[in-house]
């Protein structure tokens, strides 16, 4: 992502077209439909998310004839630890614990998994 760059959120379809790029590298958009299921998106479509991804600089394009190769200019574990950051800040006050805790109170996450979670961070301690 380019410095001083804020990232924005991504729709269904960005995020998806991430996941490709995180999973099979750089490719054109010609390449990205052969992954969709059918049906599937018009080319044109696909080739303006990119774009948006582009603007948003989570993707970066090389040249190559007339058309571009695109690939991912941010990794997935850079990309999830921005996006909780976001999270836990926009709709937990900037608290961890208000959002394991609402995890807790909506059955998503057990006390098992807790403990272990426990477990983890005590391990990092020592």
């Amino acid at each position: 992502m380019k410095a001083g760059r804020k990232p924005r959120q991504l729709t269904e379809k960005e995020a998806a077209i991430m996941k490709l790029l995180w999973e099979r590298g750089p490719m054109f958009v010609r390449e990205m439909l052969e992954f969709y299921p059918e049906p599937r998106p018009h080319f044109n479509t696909v080739s303006t998310t990119v774009r948006n991804l582009e603007e948003k600089g989570y993707v970066t394009h090389e040249a190559i004839g007339s058309s571009h190769r695109y690939q991912a200019a941010v990794s997935p574990d850079n990309f999830r630890e921005k996006s909780l950051a976001d999270v836990v800040r926009n709709f937990f006050n900037n608290s961890y614990k208000s959002a394991v805790s609402a995890l807790v109170e909506e059955e998503k996450i057990s006390i098992d998994e807790l403990r272990e979670i426990i477990e983890i961070i005590e391990q990092k301690k020592n």
